[in-house]
């Protein structure tokens, strides 16, 4: 079985999102999972309605995270399967997760196996807890600041009632 992403929020940032099974896979393997068969999508609409630069899109190819057919004059074209593959790029990207660690990730939204399903979850889980660690320390750094600034405004309002006494 493979995960599609809908979208629930017409591609805008932080909007939500789920993965879903997707019903309509017919044995493909881990690395042929998205094809790009047929005339498809050209990077320029693709790019639009992904809601990204069309130079991201080639680096998503360059980093082997998105693929494309050429055609005879070497533009390229995608399914519309990858319209949907960019954002949840792109939302795996906001997280924090690097290029590769989304290399890693992609095979088991393609053709998820108890293999691929095992190594996927051991590098989210290596992943969630990367991310909590850097909230965390956003926390102590807010906490900090808002620390200081009832620091400043106290100071603020002692040189205010100096001065008006």
């Amino acid at each position: 079985m493979s995960w599609l992403l809908r979208d629930r929020g017409a591609g805008r940032p932080g909007a939500a999102a789920t993965l879903e099974p997707d019903t309509d896979v017919r044995g493909k393997g881990c690395a042929s999972a998205h094809s790009t068969e047929g005339d498809g999508v050209r990077i320029g609409e693709l790019a639009s309605r992904a809601g990204v630069s069309v130079r991201s899109l080639r680096y998503y190819e360059e980093q082997g995270l998105l693929t494309s057919t050429r055609s005879a004059s070497g533009q390229r074209h995608y399914t519309e399967h990858e319209v949907e593959r960019v954002v949840f790029i792109q939302r795996l990207f906001a997280a924090g997760l690097s290029s590769r660690t989304i290399a890693e990730l992609l095979p088991c939204v393609d053709s998820p196996s108890e293999e691929n399903s095992d190594a996927a979850l051991d590098r989210m889980a290596q992943e969630l807890d990367r991310l909590s660690g850097h909230i965390a320390e956003l926390v102590r750094t807010r906490d900090a600041l808002a620390g200081l600034m009832a620091m400043a405004q106290a100071h603020r309002e002692r040189l205010r009632s100096a001065v008006a006494d």
